[in-house]
């Protein structure tokens, strides 16, 4: 039964009837039938063999004859194509490879691979170039790998989304090799890496031949010298200086290097800063391998030498070179003056290159330009522009280089006309300036206000697509705006946002210089426009014009800005804490401020000495030095350590009130926790000593602050001449007021006004009278104070009141007050 379902024709010859009834004469038909069948099986498999043998036999010659041909029967090979799989392709293409066309095979390819799709082999591709390249065809051998390589032909089972591609391209390269002799296997290894290192430099080339050669060097595959050493030399400019040595150790394994390969080895060990290891290889190269290093050999050690900072040693190399009969060149003396010059050996330098002229090597511009750059480095910068003039008495042309070298040291040394004039030279030239010129110059004509120039030469900067930098534009922003030019530099910052060239730091600058000019409005602009154009403000942009507004006295809006910058996602910080508890104090709103502050410290906020710092200063002038004092113990006991200034707080608060003896003592506490006084401490510590007319202790502490280094200034010399005049010493005034001329310190208004109070209460109305114009001589305009000290003491020695016609509103007011009291 079960033979019946393998032969089906059979079956239907057969009805259940038969097997009902097994009769010997059934039996015998069906054995006869089941035999039958049998035979006619054979028959037709032993056919279907030989039809295939003859068909592949066919397919055979019909593929050979295709590509043996003298050109490219087009007709005939389309309808071969259509028969033919990559598989037969591959296993038959090799086997008439000596009777192949080269030129009809890759026309045959390119048929099928780019009008048909086909998917040749690896094995076949590397087949094809291997044939090119027996027959003299570099070029389009060359164009099959190039293709092979970045995937622009169909290949079978190769992926080129990974790197293992050309391994497998390297590796059938080594398979097939074997059917080459060895000068075609050397070309198709010279060629392989020769395409990765020169094709593909920008994909990396150097680190693919390297892999490559690797590969091929392990199945004994070695390209020639000449293709190492320009795999070597790839490796070199990549500064790729250890891969270098180590792919030179593989290549003596199968190439006897020559003086080019030494020597690219030898230049990559001075590179990588293995001198040594390049001095031994020099040595082994004369020595065992019986090369002779050439000028370029010999240069690369100097080179090395001169890098690694042992200049004796370069100098005993190039003698060494000379003994040998090589002579030095132009070349080696230029490294030479480099590295003087690079090591601070200026003066070695210039000897260098008198005995480079002397030997008939005129220095180049290169080794001018150089030594220029060395001469400005050391600060010489008078010499180099000697150079430079030596060059030009020689007619060599100044490049680029030179003027921008030059105009390096114009700058460093301030000279900011010079180098305007030698960039306005350059670009007049049309030479090219690079962006280090454009921003030296920039930033000292910033430095010198010469805003016109700098903002020409940002100009020249943006025509060349050049972004100045975000360090450069803060700083012509902040300049601008430092000098009153806030419209010009909102006029850049738009310019520049336009380009894209605009970072935060930059817009922070701008809305820091118009909020310091009180320019709110135009602030509120820049912020819509930042924020409009989906750019980024930070905490500095929120605090900058918070503070703004806080200046300005208007707390609400202030306090609107926080609230916004909360919604934005950004933290207020301490500073932003500090800009509003100050402006809290400013409008003598205390309670909200301590409130404010109280609330800050709920939400988070950790204090920290600024912020302590700006709370103390705004209780101490607010007259509630007792809780500025709370607040200092609180300070200490959170373990946050007081500065300068926050002593400096209390210190005057307690003067201001007479408390002279809590004072010293927070001034002892300082020094006690190694904070040393500063001016401002002496100046309040004076001050109250003067107020409660302890003068001879001002005086001691006048002079303590000189014993401790601190010069005195017009603060300190003004609170001693208020004391003493209070007390009528008018004498040690006139002694203070003669030092100060000695020392160049320059009365202002109060030292005017408390020598003139001084004057008139000792009964000297004609000297305070005096005082009174020199002041004004002076440009110093007096004040109502001023006029209150003398008036009553001049009215009273008979003065009249029309003397003072023509003084302001205010102070002919305190005129009239004086008056009164003389009356009375």
């Amino acid at each position: 039964m079960a033979a019946l379902l393998y032969f089906p024709k059979i079956s239907l010859q057969v009805t259940p009837s038969h097997f009902l009834s097994p009769s010997p004469m059934n039996l015998r038909k069906l054995s006869r039938a089941l035999t039958l069948r049998s035979k006619s099986a054979r028959i037709n498999f032993h056919t279907t063999r030989s039809e295939e043998a003859c068909s592949d036999q066919h397919l055979r010659e019909r593929l050979s004859s295709a590509l043996s041909r003298r050109s490219l029967d087009y007709k005939h090979c389309k309808q071969l194509i259509a028969t033919l799989s990559p598989h037969e392709f591959d296993r038959l293409f090799p086997e008439f490879k000596s009777k192949v066309n080269p030129k009809t095979a890759l026309d045959f390819f390119r048929l099928a691979s780019d009008s048909f799709g086909f998917s040749f082999s690896l094995r076949s591709y590397c087949l094809m170039i291997g044939l090119l390249l027996e027959s003299n065809r570099l070029s389009p051998a060359r164009s099959v790998l190039i293709r092979l390589i970045d995937g622009s032909v169909p290949v079978l089972r190769l992926r080129y989304d990974d790197d293992s591609s050309r391994v497998a391209i390297a590796d059938a390269m080594a398979s097939l090799s074997l059917r080459f002799d060895q000068e075609i296997r050397t070309e198709m290894s010279d060629l392989l890496i020769e395409v990765y290192c020169t094709e593909l430099k920008r994909a990396g080339g150097c680190y693919l031949a390297l892999e490559v050669f690797l590969v091929l060097a392990k199945k004994g595959m070695f390209p020639s010298r000449k293709t190492c050493n320009i795999l070597l030399t790839s490796l070199v400019k990549a500064n790729e200086f250890d891969k270098c040595c180590e792919a030179f150790e593989v290549v003596r394994k199968g190439v006897s290097p020559d003086v080019y390969l030494f020597t690219t080895a030898i230049n990559a060990f001075c590179k990588g800063g293995r001198v040594d290891e390049a001095i031994e290889l020099f040595s082994k190269m004369v020595e065992e391998a019986g090369v002779a290093p050439n000028v370029v050999t010999y240069n690369a050690v100097i080179d090395g030498l001169g890098m690694s900072g042992r200049y004796d040693e370069a100098f005993l190399f190039k003698e060494k070179m000379v003994e040998n009969g090589v002579e030095p060149t132009l070349v080696t003396y230029g490294i030479l003056v480099k590295g003087l010059i690079n090591a601070k050996r200026v003066s070695d330098a210039c000897c260098v290159l008198k005995e480079m002229t002397e030997k008939g090597f005129p220095p180049n511009v290169i080794v001018y330009n150089n030594l220029i750059d060395g001469l400005i480095e050391a600060g010489s910068l008078s010499k180099a522009v000697e150079v430079k003039d030596d060059m030009v008495a020689k007619r060599l042309s100044l490049t680029s280089s030179t003027y921008n070298t030059l105009i390096k040291g114009y700058c460093k040394s301030g000279q900011a006309d010079v180098a305007e004039r030698l960039l306005k030279e350059m670009l007049s030239m049309g030479s090219t300036v690079n962006q280090g010129s454009f921003t030296s110059v920039i930033c000292l004509l910033c430095s010198r206000a010469m805003f016109d120039s700098a903002l020409r030469f940002v100009g020249e900067m943006l025509l060349r697509n050049m972004s100045p930098g975000g360090g450069l534009l803060t700083t012509l922003i902040s300049g601008l705006c430092k000098h009153g030019k806030h419209s010009e530099a909102v006029d850049l910052w738009f310019k520049f946002l336009r380009k894209g060239f605009v970072d935060t730091k930059t817009s922070n600058a701008l809305l820091h210089g118009l909020c310091e000019a009180g320019k709110l409005e135009e602030a509120c602009r820049i912020q819509e426009e930042i924020l409009g154009r989906g750019f980024v403000m930070d905490t500095v942009s929120y605090n900058t014009l918070i503070s703004g507004y806080c200046r300005k006295r208007n707390l609400e809006e202030g306090f609107k800005l926080m609230d916004e910058m909360v919604k934005r996602g950004l933290k207020p910080d301490n500073y932003t804490y500090s800009i509003l508890i100050r402006g809290l104090f400013d409008m003598s709103k205390v309670e909200e401020a301590i409130q404010f502050w109280g609330a800050c410290k709920q939400n988070g906020m950790l204090p920290d000495v600024y912020t302590y710092s700006v709370m103390i200063d705004g209780c101490c002038k607010a007259e509630r030095a007792e809780e500025g004092q709370k607040l200092f113990d609180e300070m200490m006991s959170k373990n946050v350590q007081p500065n300068t200034v926050v002593y400096n707080h209390l210190i005057r608060a307690y003067c201001r009130s007479g408390r002279l003896s809590m004072a010293l003592e927070l001034r002892e506490d300082m020094r006690y926790r190694g904070i040393s006084p500063n001016s401002a401490t002496y100046t309040s510590l004076i001050k109250g000593m003067s107020i409660i007319s302890r003068v001879e202790d001002a005086k001691l502490l006048f002079e303590e602050m000189k014993d401790e280094g601190l010069e005195p200034n017009v603060f300190h010399y003004t609170a001693l001449i208020d004391g003493y005049g209070k007390l009528g010493q008018m004498v040690k005034v006139e002694c203070l007021l003669r030092e100060m001329h000695s020392k160049n310190i320059v009365p202002n208004k109060i030292t005017y006004t408390v020598m003139i109070g001084g004057y008139a209460r000792d009964g000297n109305v004609a000297e305070a009278s005096r005082l009174l114009n020199e002041m004004k001589e002076k440009g110093i305009v007096p004040d109502s104070v001023t006029y209150k000290e003398i008036m009553y003491w001049y009215l009273k020695q008979g003065g009249v009141l029309q003397d003072f016609e023509g003084s302001d509103e205010e102070n002919y007011a305190a005129i009239i007050e004086g008056w009164s009291k003389t009356i009375q």
